[in-house]
């Protein structure tokens, strides 16, 4: 098969496949408090039925060269009867021969976080000239060895041009959380079934990943042992909630709960077109570099683009994290934006171009509010049962050690942390970045390495 080919599943395998995800999704209304689901209705069937063009679970498989033997496989699952009710399912993983990927001991299943979906996030580099292909976390772990999944959340498939978002009225934490759950029991019988073995997967969440993935181990310590998925956790940059002491961050958290709340109160679904605002910013800097931006008077497309990865804060309203950025920022003496310190910034222009132009406000709210102590939140409530081991991994620039506190609420005896920081605290507004983590030149062997070897040793 030739790179971008399609390839039916056996039916025998989706049969299979289907019984166990149909086995996973019964449990749906039994579910609702462990998981805090506000809607089950939609889900009831959620291997698609009827008039579902995918039927069942995994439909037709997509493949892609990415690197030498590096393949991505991608699969559509439907897991509700709405038209954006499907989640995607992405390997990454080294071939021995066409459609043959090696089998593999270690695996790992991707959550991605906010406006980047899954090759967004963790592939960037197979979209952009900037850098060799193969410069991304999931390329790497898969030359290794690892058996990389990953998953599309449901608002990745919303396309541009949407204007009536109401079936995100009940798009949650806790709906977001199922559908992991899901991804994951596929994964894992995708591999049983073609001898890798039944073991369980590390999660890594990045960001907002971090936070759903939270919310489904929260939901997985209530499921019997047979059931459960995951054998090791990495929160990536990310708060799930705040130290007592961290009283500006609460209120600033209570204060951007309280607005957002009050929009999806009022019918908005939709979380702000963020995919379509970063879209546009890095077009602007890609296509016109040195025309004035109508965003930002007195700067041009160029320098608000490099504004937008290095001093992210500015643009939030008000900022939660102190000097939060996405990327280590250089500046002149007038302060204004001259390059970034550790990923190029044509890399970086465009990973942007490839958000997902909308996302679902309730994993915001629902975030804000754990963030804020208020209104409580089911979220947390069996977090101390969780006692897989957990490496968290900060970045000093974006949510750095904010995200420590955490992990104090996990039952696990086995929590080891790898917070990169390449300069004193006092200058933590031009350190390394949440997006640094996957985009820097020296991410490889500065953040992927510790992962891989963690992941090795458990």
């Amino acid at each position: 098969m030739k790179k971008g080919s399609r390839m039916g599943i056996p039916s025998r395998m989706a049969a299979w496949l289907c019984m166990g995800a149909l086995g996973f999704a019964q449990q749906a209304r039994a579910d609702d408090e462990r998981w805090g689901r506000q809607n089950t209705e939609s889900l009831e069937q959620p291997c698609g039925e009827g008039e579902a063009d995918e039927p069942c679970t995994l439909g037709n498989a997509e493949r892609r060269q990415l690197a030498d033997d590096i393949f991505e496989y991608t699969y559509r699952v439907r897991v509700g009867p709405g038209a954006y009710d499907i989640i995607t399912l992405h390997r990454v993983v080294r071939e021995l021969g066409p459609w043959s990927p090696m089998r593999t001991v270690k695996s790992m299943f991707l959550v991605h976080g906010d406006a980047l979906g899954f090759r967004g996030a963790f592939l960037s580099s197979a979209a952009s000239p900037a850098v060799p292909a193969g410069q991304s976390i999931a390329v790497f772990l898969a030359r290794k060895g690892v058996d990389v999944w990953g998953i599309d959340l449901r608002w990745v498939h919303v396309p541009a041009g949407t204007t009536d978002f109401s079936f995100m009225k009940d798009w949650n934490l806790g709906l977001h959380a199922r559908d992991v759950g899901t991804g994951l029991s596929l994964a894992r019988g995708w591999r049983a079934y073609t001898g890798n073995g039944a073991g369980r997967m590390t999660l890594l969440g990045w960001s907002r990943g971090a936070t759903v993935s939270y919310a489904y181990l929260n939901g997985e310590t209530q499921q019997p042992q047979d059931k459960r998925h995951v054998s090791g956790f990495i929160p990536v940059d990310m708060a799930y909630t705040f130290a007592p002491g961290a009283t500006q961050e609460r209120q600033a958290a209570c204060q951007t709960h309280a607005a957002l709340a009050q929009a999806q109160a009022s019918g908005q679904y939709e979380g702000g077109m963020l995919g379509l605002t970063l879209q546009g910013l890095a077009g602007l800097a890609i296509n016109q570099p040195a025309a004035p931006s109508s965003i930002l008077p007195g700067s041009t497309n160029r320098q608000v683009a490099l504004l937008f990865g290095s001093a992210t804060h500015a643009f939030q309203n008000p900022p939660v994290i102190p000097a939060y950025h996405w990327i280590g920022g250089q500046f002149s003496a007038e302060g204004l934006p001259t390059g970034f310190s550790w990923t190029a910034e044509s890399f970086f222009f465009d990973t942007l171009t490839q958000a997902s132009p909308y996302q679902s406000i309730g994993e915001q709210v629902d975030t804000l509010a754990m963030w804020c102590g208020a209104p409580d939140v089911p979220y947390d409530d069996n977090l101390a049962q969780v006692r897989v081991p957990v490496l968290y991994v900060g970045a000093a620039g974006g949510v750095g050690g904010y995200g420590l506190h955490s992990l104090s609420l996990l039952g696990s005896a086995d929590v080891s942390t790898h917070v990169v920081q390449r300069l004193p605290a006092m200058y933590r507004a031009v350190d390394y970045g949440h997006a640094d983590l996957f985009l820097a030149s020296d991410a490889q062997s500065t953040v992927w390495a510790p992962i891989l070897d963690w992941v090795q040793r458990h």
